[in-house]
């Protein structure tokens, strides 16, 4: 019989313990458990398991203090980080400290034990910039696809490839690009921003690259363009899908061989960059159109980030209104307003075509008009409320109810309550927790259940 693979959980929860102690003895592994790291830190001086799985924030000594000393004395053993903070900075300080993966709280337990399978396949190598202290961000997230950003740009801190962020407008690709830049080997030299489609045609070329004295008329002095300002950092072109062809082929050229000329010069230049490009077109679809070059796509898209719109992480909104309302109030030098229950879950549900830009700006616009220090329904405005679940469309699921029952009474169905009764309490429950982040006392106190009412739910309606 083959020995099993051991596996150390590390958590002062003794409930999370206990869970991953079944689930992972289930799956074949022989678990041993810890409720701090420091005797993690003793054991692991006669023997060492085949994976560890730490919390970071404990008391005594921290997870990331954990994974600093196994990356010094085992920097092949594999370590999955867990956090119930689900922020940028942890995600980064995890892989630059030489973490496996990175598992935010709370975790679906079949995704905890995948990941201890696949770092039983593939050890991770320690971080060779483990030592380097991460940066604030201004990112926030909880929200499976934006966890996977963060996990994106922590593998990214210690690479200089060049990046292509994809989203939809407001959604953040600027934020990403610098949050990338700050935890980049190149983050002491300049970042320098442009959206190429912000500038005309006939002077983005200068804008890139500087022009000559006399190049063109007005061009009464020599002008050092964006790559040379960037020289040794972070070159961000955002809108890279407005870009015309012909600019195009010039920035294929840098890409390719880190060379180029300034308008009318001869001299050739050296451009040490790293691009980072951002758009809200379909490239993939603009390069069989013609009207974006196949190569200089390929180019740009070594790394691929796709930022979801905020109607696909609306768990997210309550901490992302929270956070834009204080920093209105410290820029207006006002008492941050506070959104109460009703006005958060009408943002919840609203449809946000702008995105996170809109849910900012909606925000400050609060912050100046709202009369009082509790934001209430009635003080937002009726585009957010009329185009959300609980404004004037409140109606539409009711006749969506209507029209399903009447084709079932006219197909002769009989006990349509059986059918339609568990759907509607399934939605119900799946849009109460997710709202709630998968906390399922408070996802009861807003459905008007018990926590007893919802657990037996779970189970009833095949949702646990």
């Amino acid at each position: 019989m083959s020995q099993k693979s051991t596996v150390w959980v590390v958590d002062d929860d003794a409930s999370i313990r206990w869970v991953l102690e079944k689930a992972l003895s289930n799956a074949g592994y022989a678990a041993t458990l810890f409720d701090n790291a420091e005797d993690v830190l003793t054991r692991a001086r006669r023997e060492r398991p085949d994976v560890i799985v730490t919390d970071i924030r404990m008391s005594g000594t921290s997870g990331l203090e954990l994974l600093e000393v196994l990356g010094d004395d085992a920097p092949d053993l594999p370590v999955i980080v867990m956090t119930a903070h689900s922020d940028l900075d942890s995600a980064v300080s995890a892989y630059q400290g030489g973490a496996f993966e990175y598992l935010p709280k709370p975790f679906d337990l079949e995704e905890a034990v995948a990941l201890v399978g696949r770092a039983l396949q593939k050890k991770a190598l320690a971080d060779s910039d483990s030592e380097r202290a991460p940066t604030d961000s201004e990112i926030i997230g909880e929200a499976p696809a934006m966890q996977m950003v963060f996990r994106v740009i922590g593998r990214l801190s210690g690479s200089g490839m060049n990046v292509l962020i994809s989203g939809e407008s407001g959604t953040g690709k600027e934020l990403v690009a610098r949050a990338i830049y700050r935890n980049s080997l190149r983050s002491a030299k300049p970042f320098v921003a442009i959206n190429t489609a912000a500038i005309p045609a006939e002077l983005l070329e200068s804008e890139l690259f500087g022009h000559e004295k006399g190049a063109f008329t007005g061009a009464q002095e020599q002008r050092r363009g964006r790559f040379e300002q960037a020289s040794g950092g972070t070159l961000f072109l955002d809108e890279i899908g407005d870009m015309p062809l012909e600019l195009q082929t010039r920035l294929l050229r840098v890409l390719s061989d880190d060379t180029f000329f300034r308008v009318g010069g001869h001299q050739e230049l050296t451009a040490d960059v790293r691009v980072i490009a951002a758009t809200n077109q379909d490239l993939a679809r603009r390069v069989e159109e013609g009207r974006f070059r196949e190569d200089l796509f390929h180019r740009l898209n070594v790394i691929g980030i796709e930022l979801p719109p905020l109607r696909e992480r609306r768990e997210d909104i309550p901490a992302l209104a929270e956070a834009f309302l204080n920093q209105a109030a410290v820029e207006l030098e006002v008492e941050p307003k506070r959104l109460d229950g009703a006005a958060m879950q009408l943002l919840c549900e609203a449809p946000w075509p702008g995105n996170v830009r809109e849910l900012e700006n909606l925000c400050r616009r609060l912050t100046v008009l709202a009369p009082g220090g509790t934001v209430t329904v009635a003080d937002l405005p009726s585009d957010v409320s009329t185009q959300s679940i609980g404004g004037e469309s409140f109606q539409t699921w009711q006749r969506l109810l209507e029209q399903a029952a009447a084709e079932r009474f006219a197909r002769g169905e009989k006990d349509v309550l059986s059918e339609l009764g568990p759907d509607f309490e399934r939605v119900l429950l799946r849009t109460a927790l997710g709202f709630t982040g998968g906390r399922k006392q408070e996802a009861a106190r807003w459905i008007g259940w018990g926590r007893n009412t919802l657990t037996r739910k779970l189970k009833e309606l095949d949702l646990d």
